[in-house]
């Protein structure tokens, strides 16, 4: 049996890859996602009642148990909240509202393990294996630099204002666009599907700079359908977030309710 690839083997090869995101902290959508072949699941913990402390090792756990890569948006720059995301066996970390190069430094700090960055290590944990059969301190070490995604997030017309000198920092692999955030730091309604022409253009503005450095970039598919994710992937998006699991718990509630009105008359 041939050994499955990883995201960020798939990266590098150039494939596009789709994921979800996790809004609900369900295991049962986690390995649903899975079970449909999607590469990554975005397992927010920014927005909503999952923590590092009750919830997120047993989300990490479904996607391992799935085949589908977890991916962890913390609750920002927080070093604790990345290194455990990691330890507990996250593929990677998304991280909100970076505006400088000055935080992009601590994700990486935080995120990579020397000479990367500086994050402390322990090696009874799940990403070491639990010290287990064949551990190696140099293997452990190289391997998570290497396969760790550090993902901060470009989500302001500050983030743009510092473009440059953020995606200068070493060690960003991939920057995920987020067209709402962007849109209300600028007074712009907003619109997922991206059809302001200044969001588009800076998803462009993104895309380009981002593959001149060899960075990847990720950003959702709304409404998610075949069309839209052929067009995001046409303008080179890497990671496309087709759509999340409340978006499509409501799509069926609704499909309900139709079909309990239509009975009711």
């Amino acid at each position: 049996m041939t050994e499955k690839e990883t995201l960020t083997q798939k990266l590098r090869s150039g494939k596009p890859t789709f994921g979800m995101t996790m809004y609900s902290g369900s295991n049962a959508a986690v390995e649903i996602a899975g079970n449909w072949g999607l590469d990554f699941a975005f397992i927010d913990a920014e927005h909503t009642a999952v923590n590092v402390d009750t919830h997120l090792e047993k989300l990490i756990l479904a996607a391992k148990l799935s085949g589908i890569a977890p991916l962890i948006r913390t609750r920002g720059t927080i070093e604790w909240d990345i290194r455990k995301s990691l330890e507990l066996g996250a593929a990677g970390v998304i991280i909100p509202q970076v505006n400088t190069a000055e935080q992009a430094k601590a994700i990486v700090r935080a995120a990579k393990f020397p000479p990367v960055g500086r994050r402390g290590g322990d090696a009874s944990v799940r990403a070491a294996g639990f010290a287990g059969p064949n551990f190696k301190w140099s293997t452990y070490t190289q391997n998570a630099n290497d396969e760790t995604l550090v993902i901060p997030m470009a989500e302001s017309f500050e983030f743009f204002d510092n473009i440059d000198a953020i995606l200068d920092v070493e060690g960003i692999d991939v920057i995920n666009f987020g067209p709402a955030d962007y849109s209300l730091s600028r007074l712009i309604p907003i619109d997922y599907s991206m059809s302001n022409p200044e969001v588009n253009e800076k998803l462009d503005e993104l895309i380009e700079k981002c593959h001149a450095r060899g960075i990847k970039v990720m950003a959702p598919c709304i409404p998610p359908t075949p069309e839209n994710a052929v067009k995001l992937a046409e303008k080179g998006v890497d990671m496309i977030i087709l759509g999340n699991d409340v978006m499509f718990l409501n799509q069926g509630c609704q499909r309900a309710s139709e079909a309990m009105k239509a009975v009711k008359g």
